[in-house]
């Protein structure tokens, strides 16, 4: 395989299948992987050592719950031409939607990696495991949180310049972080948070509510800002907002010293400081897709959420 065809296989593989839902269990396998090949090794892995990784990985990073189907991109990424499986025939010659079970697997040390041909090429060329790595996390997770995806797998944090079919054929609007900014008149909807310095502001961003990732679109209502710290956790799902009432909602693993979370949850309960027209209120429907796909439950509520 040439560097195009690679390039061209990993941007076929399939997610986002099931309209706007997240899933990340194949990216977060395919980055683990690729991890390997980068530091050397074979990228061959038996489900025994990779699953607790994976769990790990999908725990932070996925939607919530998504640890729970763990073992799904190990067997079914053999579907995109990208994964060759080793176990026992009886095993191996099911077909695609007779997914294993987590204990099969591991009774079986049912083992997983990339075909030879693929692999051979990317021991080739260590510019494009970084490459591939990039173009994945681009697609698949916001700005905010890129690095501590490629940190967590192993792989490194600085892009090499190859642009993803995503970004090739859906640009974003580079005036989407001045008109969210502008309609939160330049402070944090969380916090407050409107430090400048002469006239630039300092450590304030246009969150997405609905990420770009899922055509989520560049426009006010699908965005707040935020400092760069409640950025960051409302990206991890540390918190969500309700599309009712604007409430600040956090999450029940958040936790950190007796200062630090109180600092954070300082906000539970609190309402959203809203942007000064009605028309850039965070729609509903993107503020319900944050609560579904990235929001980690149970909330750290007395009521619960609906």
């Amino acid at each position: 395989m040439n560097r195009e065809e690679v390039l061209q296989a990993f941007d076929r593989m399939r997610v986002w299948q099931r309209g706007d839902q997240r899933a990340v269990h194949k990216p977060l396998l395919v980055l683990l992987a690729l991890a390997k090949v980068g530091a050397g090794g074979t990228a061959i892995m038996d489900w025994n050592d990779a699953e607790p990784v994976l769990k790990e990985l999908l725990e932070e990073f996925g939607p919530d719950g998504s640890g729970n189907s763990r073992h799904y991109p190990f067997w079914h990424l053999k579907t995109d031409g990208l994964w060759q499986l080793d176990g026992p025939a009886d095993i191996l010659s099911r077909p695609p939607g007779a997914t294993p079970t987590l204990t099969e697997l591991r009774k079986n040390h049912v083992r997983g990696g990339f075909p030879p041909a693929l692999l051979e090429t990317l021991q080739r060329d260590p510019l494009l495991v970084s490459a591939i790595a990039q173009r994945i996390v681009d697609a698949h997770f916001p700005e905010s949180i890129r690095n501590e995806v490629l940190a967590a797998v192993g792989l490194p944090t600085e892009p090499v310049g190859l642009m993803s079919v995503q970004e090739q054929t859906r640009r974003r609007d580079p005036a989407f972080r001045e008109k969210v900014l502008l309609a939160y008149q330049y402070r944090c909807g969380v916090c407050g948070h409107d430090l400048r310095l002469g006239r630039r502001t300092i450590g304030l961003e246009a969150a997405h509510i609905k990420w770009f990732q899922a055509k989520g679109p560049d426009v006010v209502p699908n965005g707040i800002a935020l400092c760069s710290m409640h950025h960051k956790v409302f990206d991890l799902g540390a918190f969500t907002i309700l599309p009712d009432t604007y409430q600040i909602v956090f999450s029940q693993h958040l936790n950190g010293s007796d200062e630090a979370a109180a600092r954070m949850l300082a906000y539970q309960g609190a309402g959203l400081i809203l942007p000064q027209s009605n028309e850039y209120l965070p729609k509903p429907e993107f503020l319900a897709w944050h609560e579904r796909e990235v929001f980690k439950r149970p909330a750290n509520l007395k009521g619960h959420l609906r």
